[in-house]
């Protein structure tokens, strides 16, 4: 399974009931059940719209959200109990003793303001190891609530961020895991580097995103270019309205869009097709039928390109990628 299809099936069987959950996880092979399990046990707080977006039928029938109960141990030992019997023990165990073993597992669950209330004299470089293992929602809380100094000492070490010492981790983790010892509990994590930046970013507001990739951007131009880079990807392009594809489209190459939609899943497909006349919607369908086959190291290096296109668009103020929910307020 990749990465994000874990997760997808993770929230998908939290939703359900247990006995439905359990009749899944049975169909699955065990190795796959430890794999999702491990995903359930860290899966913290799921917005609506990451649960409407991943189970889509579930929410067409009840587009007020059937709501993702948290995860965590209990639960996962439950429902691989259920799915596997006695054979689940094996499971169990593999499960719990990887949950157990990762840095700073014990904050997952911590609220976000009692974690900055620990956290926030701390130095630039700890506080950043800090959040480079927490997820990025949670992350971005507590980005958010730093005063503009810090945040920017903060961010430019999480996306510079390179090994650490397994001594150093544990001498922090340990330290701050005394001093939260009436908060903390057990959970899972992500890592540093530059695409937990991009993480944050996705999910802090827009005032605060432009304001720090600009004062970055200072710095180290190219260090921002790789986080925006991140930060949208192709697929993304689905959630433009069709106002700003269109001006898309004017700007991207019909030959660029062939390459790019061979990849591509099939409604972003039909929303660049139906956002055409209908005679460049038939060109361009002939087009990628010409193509034939195409190495996806081709396909994925059209896109980037066209994800470059949308930023540069974005940058000129000619398009947004925000969703609704981050529209910016407007001035009068």
């Amino acid at each position: 399974m990749q990465t994000l299809d874990v997760r997808k099936a993770a929230i998908l069987l939290l939703s359900l009931p247990d006995d439905q959950a359990a009749g899944l996880m049975g169909k699955l092979e065990p190795k796959q059940v430890e794999v999702v399990s491990i995903e359930m046990a860290k899966l913290g707080a799921v917005t609506g719209d990451e649960q409407e977006t991943t189970i889509k039928d579930f929410a067409n029938a009840n587009p007020g959200g059937m709501g993702v109960r948290a995860g965590g141990l209990d639960v996962v030992k439950q429902l691989v109990e259920r799915a596997m019997g006695k054979g689940g023990t094996a499971t169990y165990d593999n499960v719990r003793q990887s949950i157990e073993a990762v840095p700073f597992g014990f904050l997952q669950k911590v609220d976000s303001q009692n974690l900055l209330t620990f956290i926030m004299d701390e130095h630039p470089q700890t506080i950043a190891l800090i959040l480079s293992y927490l997820a990025p929602q949670k992350a971005a809380e507590i980005i958010s609530e730093l005063p503009p100094e810090r945040q920017m000492a903060v961010v430019r070490r999480v996306a510079t961020m390179g090994q650490t010492s397994p001594e150093i981790i544990k001498e922090v983790e340990r330290g701050l895991e005394l001093r939260m010892a009436s908060v903390m509990s057990q959970s899972f994590s992500n890592t540093g580097g530059v695409s937990s930046v991009a993480g944050m970013l996705n999910v802090i507001d827009r005032a605060t995103e432009r304001s720090l990739l600009e004062n970055l951007a200072r710095e180290n131009p190219e260090l921002v270019d790789e986080i925006r880079r991140l930060m949208f990807v192709f697929d993304d392009i689905n959630k433009l309205t069709n106002k700003d594809i269109q001006i898309l489209l004017k700007n991207v190459d019909s030959s660029q869009w062939a390459m790019a939609l061979k990849g591509a899943n099939p409604e972003l497909k039909e929303k660049i097709l139906g956002n055409m006349s209908k005679r460049a919607a038939e060109m361009l369908r002939e087009e990628m039928e010409y193509l034939g086959p195409v190495k996806l190291s081709a396909v994925e290096q059209m896109q980037q390109q066209i994800v470059d296109a949308v930023r540069r668009l974005e940058d000129a103020g000619e398009i947004t990628t925000q969703s609704d929910e981050q529209e910016e307020e407007l001035v009068q």
